[in-house]
Formats: C-alpha cells, structure tokens, sequence
C-alpha cells in the first residue's frame, strides 16, 4: 500500500499528460463522431519533433509549438484523404498513421529512440521534478479547455458541431461538412501532438513506437470519464475534463494493477483493451438490464 501511495503522484502527473491526449480524440470521436486513427502515429509525430528540436537547441516551448503544427500537418493529410479522396474516416487515418511511423523515424534521424541527455534544465514536465509537472499540466489542461469551450461556442464551432450530430441537415443548412471535418480532424491530432511532446519530455526520451495503442488509452480515458461523470458533467468543459480525469483514473487503476501483480507491465495493453471494452459495454448493458426490468414490470401489470 505504501509502495502504491508514493507512486500516486507519478500515476497522476501521466494519466493527466494522456487525458490531454483524450481531449483531443474527444473531438473527433464524440464530436465529430469519426474514428481517426491518426493519433497512434500523430502522438510519436509530436513527441520526436519536440526531442530533436530541443537536443539541437531550441527553446523547449518553441519546440512545442512547432510539434503541435507537425501534429495539425498530420490531421490535415488524414482530413483530406477521407473528404477529397472519399477514403473512410477509419482506413484514411490507418493510412496517415503508417505513413507517419517513416516520418517519425526520418525526424529521429533514423534511430528508434532519441534520448533528452542532458536536457533537464531545459524541459518543462520531468518525471525527476513530479510537482512541477503537475502545475505544468494543470496549467495546460484548464488553458487547453477555456480555449476549446470558447471556440465551440462560436459560430464556426457550433458548425463543427452541427456537422457531427447531424450530416445531411448540416448540408441542408449551407454548412461546408467536409471543410469541417478537416478542421475537427486537424485541430484533434494538433491536441494528441502536444500530449506526445509533454510525454517525451516526462520521460525523457521519444520512441518512434511511443504512440501504438495510444487511440486505446485516449478512448479508455474518454470512456472511463464519460461513464462515471457524465451524468454530472452536463457542460461541454466539464465533458473536456472528465476525459483528462479519465485518463487520472485509468493510469491509477493500472498502477495498482502492476502494484498488486496481477499483470505483468506485458499485459499493458490486454489491460487496456479489457478495460475499454467493458466501459463501452456499460452502456448497452445497462440499458439492455433497463429494458428487461421494464417488460417485467409490466408482464406483472398485465397478469
């Protein structure tokens, strides 16, 4: 329990950098209601331009920024394919995600693994410094929300919007559905670039395979968040940050896992996908238990 407890911090600090991750998969998968698999390539994109941007001397939040436009790059390529080349949202992100895994590894000068050495002065998030990098995510996490719940409060946003609730009256209203859809698209990988970029920093080092079932955490986080706070958090903020309390969760839930030994630190990902399972199950399940309560009931009135 002890072990378990001082690990909490740690758990905290990175189930918070992946729920920002989750923020950005939120809008496509929730809001524009599309499975973009381009974040398993556009998370290791944003994570290697930060490395190798920072190991050559430049500022780390330039660096940043610059990961979060590579990121923006990536969403467009999978965007277009899926509206100007009529390729399915899910095989045009496949698509992006391998091209990306060459990308990565030219932007690493054709190694797998980039270390920051040395580079500990110069980073923002640390997994050497945990408070810091705590204040630091917190920071990002409520800037990153203010800035999404203005933006969808405005008319292009609402438009976004529109576009995922409804296609065809969206079109029916004038609304440029596919211009939309890039832009959701876009501005969703730019979001999962800037988590792979705090992320590489964290552990201090990128991995050209650092992004690989990332969509199953993002959507764990999302799920999770979902199920056990939608209820409450009715407003499109609080919506934002049940994802990133999502991805709190999940990393603790699997940190106790790996504190009890059930699973090994292998098992990671059979753990990731059992959970996301059984969270989108939930639902169904629950409303399926509802239904059969309801004939019941009244099967009895009847009798």
């Amino acid at each position: 329990m002890m072990s378990f407890l001082s690990s909490m911090p740690g758990a905290i600090a990175q189930g918070a950098i992946w729920g920002i991750m989750a923020v950005g998969l939120y809008l496509t998968f929730k809001i524009l209601d599309v499975a973009d698999l381009t974040v398993d390539g556009s998370f290791g994109t944003g994570g290697a331009v930060l490395v190798v941007c920072v190991t050559s001397g430049m500022n780390v939040w330039l660096a940043m920024l610059i990961a979060v436009v590579a990121g923006a790059l990536a969403g467009l390529v999978t965007g277009v394919f899926h509206t100007m080349f009529g390729i399915p949202a899910i095989l045009a992100g496949i698509l992006t995600q391998l091209a990306l895994y060459s990308i990565n590894l030219r932007i690493m000068g054709g190694k797998a693994n980039v270390p920051l050495m040395g580079m500990k002065d110069q980073i923002v998030f640390s997994l050497g410094n945990i408070p810091k990098t705590l204040i630091f995510v917190s920071i990002f996490a409520v800037v990153l929300i203010a800035i999404l719940y203005w933006f969808f409060g405005t008319e292009l946003g609402h438009s976004l919007r529109a576009t995922g609730n409804n296609l065809a009256m969206a079109r029916a209203n004038g609304i440029n559905t596919n211009t939309n859809k890039i832009l959701g698209i876009v501005i969703s990988n730019a979001i999962v670039a800037l988590s792979g970029a705090m992320l590489a920093q964290y552990q201090g080092f990128a991995d050209v395979n650092m992004g690989r079932g990332a969509i199953v955490i993002g959507l764990a986080a999302v799920i999770i968040g979902d199920v056990l706070l939608g209820k409450v958090f009715k407003n499109f903020a609080l919506r934002l940050l049940a994802s990133i309390i999502g991805g709190i969760i999940y990393y603790i839930v699997i940190t106790l896992i790996l504190q009890t030994g059930i699973f090994n630190a292998s098992d990671l990902k059979l753990f990731s996908a059992i959970v996301v399972a059984c969270f989108l199950g939930f639902p169904f399940w629950q409303k399926k238990l509802r239904d059969n309560m309801k004939r019941r009931s009244a099967s009895k009135e009847v009798k």
